[in-house]
């Protein structure tokens, strides 16, 4: 394992129960890298411990799953298990970003020595189909803004449409919606901003997500028997934090047991881990620099996700991810923005209807 000369104390870097508090997070989230890698191992260990081995790592060859990988090879390494990689093909990952899923699992068990088996899956429906991004914003909509401002807008319509003027999401909409717990409108939960998307043009929801990415790991987990290893990280969204608050690293409890064990990472670790380890990763990251202030950033994309998503493009500094596609990859872009009636995604009027440039 990494830094060989500290040993691993599950009891004293981090905790399993369900009692975290946010100075938990904040003291976890400002270790450093070292003691940060201790505390996943330890995590990973427990996981691996509590549910005998079947477990997998749910790798979508982004920078965050691939440092999840190699920490998670060496706990297999120790254990003398086998590493499952589990990747939803969505059809909405970079090119390069499939190219490394396909190399990685070799580079893991040349380094770890270890059997590693790769598994493809892509989402389907019941009768075993194929779905696609664009089957997807046909029944449910496009995913802009937020998942929760998507949603919001998604319920209001349906309320609207039904006549349910005293709808959740309507009071939400129209800066109604009161604190039950201080007896004030709630800042947190009042979306009266996005008000406007009511009587945009097109359909939005949160569903994709659910469709694309969820829905098949759950029935991966179920059909297989294995449970989950996850990279995401409470620094990513208030929901993410909100989870590791309730149940911290690793899941148990839960009605979908997970393990997050990077949860207390920050963007910062994970890019210095795969630079000081020599880690490879899909290049349409560019390269991993430091900066004159030490911080450490990537030359080319900084976030890979799902090519054609739409939230938070909103808040980015220009050049923004769709400006960005156009110059690195000009035809995925072009079927992206191609209207909808013409056989693409019809994204160019989304975008520009909520203020954002496509080129």
């Amino acid at each position: 394992m990494q830094d060989k000369d500290k040993s691993i104390n599950s009891k004293s870097f981090g905790r399993s129960d369900n009692k975290q508090t946010i100075e938990d997070l904040k003291r976890l989230q400002s270790m450093d890298l070292g003691n940060k890698i201790q505390v996943t191992q330890a995590r990973i260990m427990e996981w691996y411990n509590r549910n005998d081995k079947k477990c997998y790592v749910s790798f979508s060859g982004g920078k965050d799953s691939t440092v999840l990988a190699d920490i998670t090879a060496q706990v297999c390494s120790l254990f003398n298990c086998k590493l499952v990689l589990w990747f939803s093909d969505t059809g909405l990952e970079y090119p390069e970003v499939r190219e490394h899923v396909k190399k990685f699992p070799q580079y893991l068990k040349d380094k770890y020595n270890i059997e590693v088996e790769l598994i493809m899956d892509y989402p389907k429906d019941r009768k075993g189909k194929r779905i696609t991004f664009r089957t997807v914003l046909e029944k449910y909509g496009y995913p802009i803004i937020s998942k929760e401002v998507s949603k919001v807008i998604y319920d209001a319509r349906s309320a609207l449409s039904k006549g349910n003027i005293d709808s959740y999401a309507l009071k939400q909409i129209n800066d109604e919606y009161i604190n039950p717990k201080t007896g004030e409108l709630s800042v947190q939960y009042n979306k009266g901003k996005w008000k406007f998307l009511l009587d945009a043009p097109f359909v939005m929801s949160n569903r994709c997500c659910n469709v694309m990415k969820k829905s098949p790991a759950h029935k991966f987990d179920k059909q297989s028997g294995l449970k989950p290893i996850i990279g995401t990280m409470a620094s990513e969204s208030k929901q993410r934090k909100l989870q590791w608050l309730q149940f911290g690293c690793n899941s148990f409890d839960a009605n979908n047991p997970s393990s997050k064990p990077i949860s207390f990472w920050l963007e910062q670790d994970v890019l210095e881990y795969l630079y000081e380890y020599k880690i490879p990763y899909a290049s349409v990251y560019g390269n991993i620099e430091i900066d004159e202030n030490g911080r450490y950033y990537t030359t080319g994309c900084n976030r890979t996700g799902c090519i054609f998503c739409g939230y938070g493009c909103h808040l980015e500094k220009e050049p923004n991810r769709f400006q960005m596609l156009k110059e690195t990859h000009p035809k995925l872009w072009e079927y992206c923005m191609k209207p909808w009636n013409d056989g693409g995604l019809g994204m160019r009027e989304v975008l520009e209807y909520i203020g954002v440039k496509v080129e």
